[in-house]
C-alpha cells in the first residue's frame, strides 16, 4: 500500500514539473502573459533545468530547439527513475 502511494506520488511530482515547464515555454509566445506573478513562477522553477539545455543548443535565429530536447531528456529520464523506484520498491 503505502509503495504505491510512493510511486504515485513521484509519478505526479514529475508529471507537474512536466507541464510547468510546457506553459512556461507556451506562454513564452504571449508577451503579455510573460510578466505576470505566475509565468515568473513558472520561469523561478523551470529555468534552472531548461537553461541548461540553452547553455548546450544556442538559439537558431529566432527558433530555439533547446526545450524540445530539454522536454525529451526529461521524460526519458523520469522513466528511468520510475522504473527503477518500481524496481526497489517491489523488490523487497
Amino acid at each position: 500500500m503505502i509503495r504505491e502511494y510512493i510511486l504515485l506520488f513521484t509519478s505526479w511530482a514529475i508529471d507537474l514539473y512536466f507541464y510547468a515547464m510546457i506553459l512556461y515555454i507556451l506562454s513564452s509566445w504571449i508577451p503579455p502573459l510573460y510578466n505576470t506573478r505566475f509565468v515568473r513562477f513558472l520561469a523561478e522553477i523551470s529555468e534552472p533545468y531548461l537553461g541548461f539545455f540553452r547553455r548546450i543548443i544556442p538559439p537558431i535565429g529566432i527558433l530555439d530547439i533547446s526545450p524540445i530536447l530539454a522536454l525529451f531528456v526529461y521524460k526519458f529520464l523520469a522513466m528511468l527513475l520510475l522504473r527503477g523506484l518500481y524496481t526497489v520498491l517491489y523488490a523487497w
